[in-house]
């Protein structure tokens, strides 16, 4: 369960490739869900931050046409190279560009994405308040970050979250959101095995 664990926090090596599909596979629902709260339209630059197996970047550029753009932020090498080897064509036509980086240090500039999402990211990063501060910073003015997580309560059942996951409570979560300056919206996701829960923030106008 260790090693689940680990491969779902940073997926690497010939494991890796299974839990690409995993990922793909299991988190599919909550990320289709995390893309229609996120609200994207044609032209706008969104972010899948935490991408995984990249099933969001196709949604993500389903949304944005080809006038917008897509940005992809993995913290693992080997989810980074599969990208750039599935979705060659979108990078060759400037309409994706995938990049190495972290929730606590994301690769953009102020204020420079009308959209961003990340789903079950959240559990494997200590600096809660840092990335949520990097959302904040990250914004435009009527932007949306929209974090997907699992119900931590359906998530302590499962056996590998006792491993390196931090199942912080929902409320701790929108709390840190508001202090970096954000207005939270909870919107329940009713799912098996896990239910879940999109966090929709945005900037204080």
């Amino acid at each position: 369960m260790s090693t689940v664990a680990g491969q779902l926090g940073n997926p690497h090596g010939l494991l890796g490739k299974g839990t690409a599909l995993m990922l793909n596979r299991v988190n599919r629902f909550l990320i289709e869900e995390a893309v229609r709260a996120a609200a994207p339209v044609a032209g706008e630059t969104v972010a899948d931050i935490g991408f995984g197996g990249g099933v969001g970047l196709s949604l993500l550029l389903d949304q944005v046409g080809p006038t917008g753009n897509v940005q992809g932020v993995e913290i693992s090498p080997d989810m980074l190279n599969r990208a750039r080897a599935g979705f060659a064509a979108q990078i060759g036509a400037g309409r994706l560009q995938v990049m190495e980086g972290s929730l606590t240090e994301l690769p953009f500039a102020k204020a420079s994405l009308d959209a961003a999402i990340t789903v079950n990211t959240i559990y494997f990063v200590p600096e809660l308040d840092r990335v949520c501060a990097e959302f904040a910073r990250v914004l435009r003015p009527q932007g949306r970050a929209v974090i997907g997580i699992g119900d931590p309560d359906g998530m302590a059942k499962m056996p590998f979250t006792e491993f390196g996951f931090r199942l912080r409570p929902v409320p701790e979560v929108i709390a840190a959101l508001e202090a970096a300056g954000l207005v939270v919206e909870d919107r329940a996701v009713d799912h098996k095995p896990v239910p879940g829960h999109l966090l929709i923030a945005r900037p204080k106008n």
